[in-house]
């Protein structure tokens, strides 16, 4: 649960860190919309993909289910900066599937959390392999990073690519060719 009274104590400190005034007429309200941002920021914090993956229904086939260009906003946990970019989540089925979006919602829980990229990769193949029971899980994240494109290194338009491959992912390289070509549709 986001303590609202921490954050906006700590913005104040922070702006007077940087040598602002806080009674500025611009930043007078400032902590408490920082804090009412970070609120929705980092609903994930307090949220589990198990509630969007438990409504299931029952199919005759198990072919490859792929939801891509799913679209993220992240905050990095080393600088708290946002990373933001699509995920392409492909799965398996057990006999039964998830509605599309309860992929989206699951990508939204990782994503609305302090982060790492490669973390959230594999916590998106864990949910959907363990909650759905899913016999292969494929997921691939590609985002651009302001930690690298507003300070350090300054690289605007790289970007960061994950994938992690679980159950018949990891074994069969058909399946991740056939990933590969309907991501690229």
């Amino acid at each position: 649960m986001v303590n609202k009274e921490k954050i906006e104590e700590a913005v104040k400190l922070l702006l007077e860190g940087i040598g602002e005034d806080v009674n500025r007429e611009g930043l007078k309200e400032t902590p408490a919309r920082i804090a009412r941002m970070y609120e929705e920021i980092f609903s994930g914090m307090d949220e589990s993909s198990e509630i969007f993956l438990a409504k299931r229904f029952h199919v005759e086939n198990n072919d490859v289910v792929m939801e891509k260009d799913i679209v993220f906003y992240s905050m990095c946990e080393h600088h708290l900066l946002p990373f933001y970019g699509k995920a392409h989540v492909a799965y398996i089925p057990n006999g039964e599937v998830v509605g599309l979006s309860k992929l989206a919602r699951t990508v939204e829980t990782f994503a609305k959390r302090p982060q790492l990229q490669e973390r959230m990769t594999n916590q998106i193949a864990d949910a959907i392999m363990e909650q759905l029971g899913a016999k292969g899980v494929m997921v691939m994240l590609e985002a651009e990073h302001m930690c690298m494109t507003m300070r350090g290194i300054k690289k605007p338009g790289s970007r960061t690519v994950t994938c992690v491959k679980r159950g018949e992912f990891e074994t069969n390289d058909s399946l991740v060719r056939d990933f590969y070509r309907m991501l690229s549709k």
